[in-house]
Formats: structure tokens, C-alpha cells, sequence
């Protein structure tokens, strides 16, 4: 092996579980170039990973039932001169976008009946945490594991923009900040009800904190409605105004984050960050933030984890984790 493409998860939160992985291999091949293959919204990430030698950016992928799509599927590394390729996703379309760039080395889970175009291929273990799983992956593979724990390296720059951004909407340069992340990409039943977020804010600010919310573009519906529950002059936004570096810089800069199990979640604990993070409808042990600065708060229902996007009941899961609570698990690090 001397190159390697490793496609990288399609998500966020499960692009930075799978760091610990990629370190693994770095650690077990010192001698081998190692690109990371990853989609637009995701690339961003391995800039501030010290084991990856390039990224590429792939397209967004066909729909399943759309075959005619496939077709050019692979193009994108095909020009790579890989001989190797480390499929961290567990679809099918990644096994034909190796296969189809002719990649002589095909090596992954066992899953989404792909066996077959694969030349190692992996029995997927049930009940892992995320980071476990992937780590099986690669030590089933011949790399020996290390740390659990992903990490990220922040440069300078991103610290130095990120408190020029803080700056720039009125932060004085002084004053402890907790960053907010409401949002959450998998669905509206992840996400601790914006009121909330809002008495958390005002809560904070008893103790002379001012709150940042951060997200993405398309979470700025939950911060609008986190706004609404709260002064607006207590708040600072950065909803839609942070790349992945940047957001990870802004982390820095704060005490510490509040959030809904989301990837905002990872990376912050990924660079550093303790973390509070609520949990409901997902299942806190296969996808929390590892280490032990890290909260994660649950109120026990018969229902929970369902996995569902969208609450049919009451949504108890998360209404059922008050303020108090998680006002006391942010101040620990104030």
C-alpha cells in the first residue's frame, strides 16, 4: 500500500467519530499518502486533521433508483493512482465509486449486500460506539488501535478569525462565552425545545456570560426561535457565517458548548471543548463525544432511543431535561 484514498462518512458528527480510525492507520503506515475522499459539506473538517495528506472533494452522490446516475460514478478518483481504498461509509455507493475507479484494493464492512465488490471485507460488530466501530474496522484490517478520543488541530488563523468574527458582532474580548448549537440536521426531534435554549441564555447571563448560537444556514430557524425566548441583546448569532474551521475556532473561544446531539457536538469536543449535550430520540451510547469532560443528559422515558425525526407523543424525552440541569452541567466549566 502506498496510496490511500479513505472515503470519509457523509455526516458531520460521524466524520469526526472516525478520526481515532484514520489516526489509527496514519500511526500504523507512517510511509503511505493518505487522502481523504469526502463530500462538499464534509472536506472542510480534514484541513484541520495533521494525519491526512490531501482531500478531495466528491460530488453529491445519485439516488439510489436513479442507476443512469451512476454511471459516472468513480470519475473523481479515478485519476488518483490509488491502490487502495478504505470505505468508512457502509453504503453501496461507495463500494461502486471504488470499484468503478478501478481501485485494486477495496476494503470495508461487510454491508448493503456489497461483499462482492470488496477484496476485504470486514463482519460488522452490533452495539459499538461509532468511534469502536470504525476502530474495529481498521484493527480487523491490521492496524492496531490507540486513543478513543478524535481531535482536531485548530490553527492560529482560525483562532484569530474566530475572535475577529466575535469582535466584529460585539463581543468585547472579555466576557466568558457559551456557545448554543439548537439546531440539528437529522430532524426536529433531536433538538431541546428552543424556549429552552432561550432561559438557559438569560440564565447564563445571571453569571455574566454571554451566549453565541452557531449553526448552519439551515438552522436558523431554531435560532430564531431560541431568540424569540430570550433578550436578542443577550445573544450573539453566528448561524450561516462559519465554514468548518472557522466554527471550530469560535468553539475555542468559548467555556464551553450546549447542544442537541449534533456535529457541532463532535467537533467541539473533537477541539477541546467540554460539552454538554442533551439527549432524546438518539442513543447517547453509541454516538456520545468521548473523554471525561463531557455532560450528556437524558430523562429516562419508556419510548426512548426510537430513532424517529419527528416526535408522535409528547417529545418528553427532551422537554423532560430542564433548564437547571443544564444550566448546572454548563457552569462546571465557568
Amino acid at each position: 500500500m502506498k496510496r490511500l484514498v479513505i472515503l470519509s462518512p457523509n455526516w458531520l458528527g460521524d466524520a469526526v467519530m472516525a478520526l481515532p480510525a484514520i489516526a489509527d492507520v496514519r500511526r500504523s503506515a507512517p510511509g503511505v499518502s493518505i487522502t481523504i475522499a469526502a463530500r462538499p459539506a464534509i472536506a472542510p473538517l480534514f484541513a484541520l486533521v495533521a494525519d491526512v495528506d490531501a482531500t478531495i472533494v466528491l460530488a453529491r452522490p445519485a439516488l439510489i433508483r436513479d442507476v443512469v446516475g451512476w454511471r459516472g460514478l468513480g470519475d473523481t478518483l479515478a485519476g488518483g493512482g490509488f491502490d487502495t481504498a478504505l470505505l468508512l461509509p457502509n453504503s453501496m455507493q461507495a463500494a461502486v465509486l471504488a470499484s468503478r475507479a478501478a481501485i485494486p484494493e477495496r476494503w470495508g464492512y461487510r454491508t448493503d449486500w456489497r461483499g462482492k465488490l470488496l477484496t476485504r471485507a470486514v463482519d460488522r460488530l452490533p452495539g459499538l460506539h461509532q468511534v469502536a466501530s470504525y476502530q474495529h474496522l481498521v484493527k480487523a484490517l491490521g492496524f492496531a488501535n490507540g486513543s478513543n478520543e478524535p481531535r482536531v488541530s485548530v490553527p492560529l488563523d482560525a483562532h484569530r478569525a474566530a475572535a475577529s468574527l466575535l469582535m466584529e458582532i460585539g463581543w468585547d474580548g472579555r466576557t466568558p462565552l457559551v456557545a448554543l448549537a439548537p439546531g440539528a440536521a437529522y430532524g426536529g426531534a433531536k433538538r431541546w425545545p428552543p424556549e429552552y435554549f432561550g432561559e438557559l441564555a438569560e440564565a447564563l447571563a445571571n453569571y455574566g456570560v454571554r451566549c453565541v448560537v452557531v449553526g448552519s444556514a439551515a438552522d436558523a430557524p431554531a435560532a430564531a426561535a431560541v431568540a424569540r425566548a430570550s433578550n436578542p441583546t443577550r445573544l450573539f448569532s453566528l448561524v450561516g457565517r462559519t465554514d468548518l474551521p472557522m466554527l471550530a475556532g469560535v468553539l475555542t473561544q468559548c467555556r464551553t458548548l450546549v447542544t442537541n446531539d449534533s456535529g457541532a457536538m463532535h467537533l467541539a469536543a473533537a477541539a477541546g471543548v467540554a460539552v454538554t449535550a442533551v439527549f432524546g430520540p438518539t442513543d447517547d451510547k453509541a454516538t456520545h463525544p468521548t473523554g471525561d469532560a463531557h455532560a450528556i443528559l437524558t430523562h429516562p422515558v419508556w419510548c426512548r432511543p426510537c430513532m424517529l425525526r419527528e416526535c408522535p407523543l409528547d417529545h418528553q424525552c427532551m422537554r423532560g431535561v430542564g433548564v437547571p440541569a443544564v444550566l448546572a452541567s454548563a457552569r462546571r466549566t465557568l
